[in-house]
């Protein structure tokens, strides 16, 4: 199935979820106020925005291929904030179905339906204050992860408590099928996530084969799979296969709650090995540093759309800062693999030469590839005599000098949110079509 398909077919399947059980619902149901509908429909569609939201993180390969990680991050955090609006909409029309319903916020007095109704609402409204203060409370990635995960999981549970205590919806048959079809959703995603391959999945066990320093503060992790195939290069290419520009979580230990974290494959896509490029700046790429030959982590993926083997097009400009260079490399050493002669022109953001990685092998694919090399220094040593300061217009002008068609081109931007960001904006003065562009930030968790 073609990444077009899969973007049709999840874009259908996530639509139908939002607005089939409300569909249905109005279709089946006896006459009632206007309010007591209204209250009915926006209590729906939060609990159809739940399961959505909890439906797209899951790290399902096709959904991160058909529309990128920082797509679906972007529809889920979409998603979370719409479902907490519709759940204060759903309160305000039960209080305006029946203004003596305020009794029921009185928890230790209230019938389960209503304590459900109120602990689904905390959930919901502390996972989204959480999300969006995350960097203002300065909460650590692993604990912030695990908090949203236990909030979204509380939401979603006591949600659909209180739609079963409430026994109203779910007296007719149609709709207690439906969301006896949503329920069975969530705990298959959570079974492929959290148990197959959290747990059971041999293709996710990989062993280290090296730890190669680049820099004092860089190293690339070379790792294999730890069950292989027998013999053959091909086969065991099958047992991983990624396209080039993808990422995936790493995880040194078996548990599914293990800490982890995502880093960008920096490897070509024929190699029987796989290559992280890691810049050490906390305790879990610290330990990365210093594991052994013959080490087991644990890899879940490939993820994500941010590959050249997307589309169709006669060049590319990658565009990176820092480590965001790692996912250009798989780009570059698999164009070199496979012959690739569309142009290529990388333009390389880095402080300092010190931060400036690989720079000896990209004049060896220089040789190999049509190729060309620019670095941009934000803090330049005496003597510098390349390019230095922010990226202009008349940069990129100059990058796009030596290739015949430059409107055909696809732009790759990788690294910080303020490179991005300058990127984008010298992009949108060059009236580069945003179809053209594809962009990988860090934080994106």
């Amino acid at each position: 199935m073609t990444d077009r398909n899969f973007r049709t077919a999840w874009l259908a399947a996530l639509g139908a979820i939002m607005v089939v059980p409300a569909l249905l619902w109005l279709a089946t149901a006896p006459d009632e106020p206007t309010w007591s509908r209204l209250s009915v429909l926006t209590g729906l569609f939060a609990l159809s925005a739940m399961v959505c939201a909890a439906v797209l993180p899951s790290r399902l390969r096709s959904v991160n291929r058909a529309f990128g990680i920082e797509g679906v991050i972007e529809v889920h955090r979409f998603l979370g904030v719409g479902a907490a609006v519709l759940v204060m909409l759903h309160l305000a029309c039960v209080v305006a179905a029946d203004p003596s319903a305020v009794a029921l916020l009185d928890v230790p007095t209230a019938p389960h339906r209503a304590q459900a109704a109120v602990a689904a609402t905390t959930a919901l409204g502390a996972l989204v204050v959480s999300a969006l203060m995350r960097r203002h409370l300065r909460l650590s990635y692993e604990f912030w992860r695990w908090t949203h995960i236990g909030l979204g999981s509380a939401a979603v549970l006591f949600s659909a408590l209180h739609v079963w205590w409430l026994d109203h919806v779910v007296q007719q048959a149609a709709m207690l099928v439906t969301l006896t079809v949503l329920v069975l959703v969530l705990l298959a995603v959570a079974a492929y996530r959290w148990v197959w391959r959290g747990l059971l999945d041999p293709s996710t066990e990989f062993m280290v084969m090296e730890v190669r320093a680049e820099s004092p503060t860089v190293s690339t992790v070379v790792l294999g799979p730890r069950r292989r195939r027998r013999h053959s290069h091909a086969s065991a290419a099958a047992d991983w296969a990624f396209a080039p520009g993808q990422f995936a979580w790493i995880r040194l230990r078996r548990s599914p709650a293990a800490e982890e974290h995502p880093f960008t494959i920096a490897s070509s896509a024929h190699l029987d090995h796989t290559e992280f490029t890691v810049r050490h700046t906390g305790d879990f790429t610290r330990a990365l540093r210093t594991l052994r030959p013959g080490s087991p982590v644990w890899v879940d993926g490939p993820h994500g759309a941010f590959t050249s083997d997307i589309g169709v097009c006669d060049g590319f400009v990658l565009i990176a800062g820092g480590v965001g260079i790692t996912p250009m490399m798989s780009m570059l050493r698999t164009a070199a693999d496979r012959g690739d002669p569309r142009p290529y022109r990388l333009v390389v953001v880095a402080g300092s030469p010190e931060d400036l990685l690989f720079r000896e092998e990209l004049g060896f694919l220089c040789h190999s590839l049509d190729l060309e090399v620019t670095e941009v220094l934000r803090r330049p040593p005496d003597g510098w005599e390349g390019h230095t300061g922010d990226l202009g217009v008349g940069l990129f002008a100059m990058v796009l000098g030596t290739v015949e068609r430059p409107e055909a081109l696809d732009y790759f931007l990788c690294g910080p949110p303020g490179l991005v960001d300058d990127a984008l904006d010298v992009l949108d003065v060059m009236d580069v079509p945003a179809s053209r562009i594809r962009t990988e930030l860090f934080d994106f968790v």
